[in-house]
């Protein structure tokens, strides 16, 4: 893609300080990507490598005059959407997601952290069903967000109840399994499905699933099909897993710059 024309990808996500996960993975992951990434904060966070302590959701009303001026300037390719911190603006999203339904929507649910720190409520849970997943077109949930989020215990049987929800396409990422090969499933429409199959690395990941839903957004925002993107973003995503760093003492960060380096 030339360099004047980077699909612009719009990221509600959260900062985390330490690097590794959140708003910076997205503009790490989409710059790679040869995207452009515009942010807009959902939560402030204390964390650091090992676990998050803390989160401080942005105000409601902020985020919405961000968005207003930025999509009054900027076309949008593509919508991810990850940490979002607080039900009220699971309600500011959804607007906009309402106004602008062309858009492909990415949504990473994410429900904990990686040391296990819940971080949606349940009233923000069902804000997700009931407000973001009927505009999502790829859901990119773990195993154990799947269940969570379906309650549901066999993954094939999430896969498609979230669909029911909303989803068109579901990716259930297979990491916290504990089968010697990480197999990804996928859900399609009218019935379809597939399971990608990945060697497991050795290490914990921080922002392994942002870095997955933003590389999705990044490629789909290239005008790339659904099914095409889940396929290569995951090839990208196992990339940059395998060149991973420790920059603190608790997990390794993805380099998601790993071609640099090649």
């Amino acid at each position: 893609m030339n360099k004047q024309q980077r699909a612009n990808v719009l990221c509600f996500s959260g900062h985390d300080p330490s690097g590794g996960a959140g708003i910076q993975a997205d503009i790490e992951t989409i710059i790679s990507l040869q995207g452009h990434c515009c942010s807009v904060i959902t939560a402030l966070t204390e964390q650091d490598s090992r676990n998050v302590k803390r989160i401080i959701p942005q105000r409601p009303d902020d985020i919405r005059q961000q968005v207003q001026t930025l999509l009054a300037d900027l076309p949008i390719a593509a919508i991810k959407i990850g940490l979002i911190g607080h039900v009220e603006t699971a309600y500011v999203i959804h607007e906009v997601l309402q106004a602008y339904p062309q858009i492909p929507v990415i949504l990473d649910p994410i429900l904990a952290a990686g040391g296990g720190t819940p971080l949606a409520s349940q009233d923000l849970q069902t804000a997700m069903i009931d407000l973001l997943l009927p505009y999502t077109q790829v859901l990119t949930p773990n195993s154990l967000e799947a269940r969570q989020l379906a309650q549901l215990d066999e993954l094939a049987a999430c896969g498609l109840r979230l669909q029911e929800l909303g989803a068109t396409y579901v990716l259930i990422t297979g990491t916290h399994e504990t089968s010697d090969i990480v197999h990804n499933q996928l859900t399609m429409p009218e019935g379809l499905s597939q399971i990608f199959n990945w060697e497991r690395l050795p290490h914990s990941y921080h922002g392994s699933g942002c870095t997955l839903a933003s590389a999705i957004a990044a490629i789909m925002a290239q005008g790339l099909d659904a099914f095409t993107a889940i396929h290569e973003a995951q090839d990208y995503t196992w990339q940059s897993l395998q060149n991973a760093y420790r920059p603190g003492q608790g997990q390794y960060n993805p380099q998601r710059l790993f071609w640099v380096d090649a």
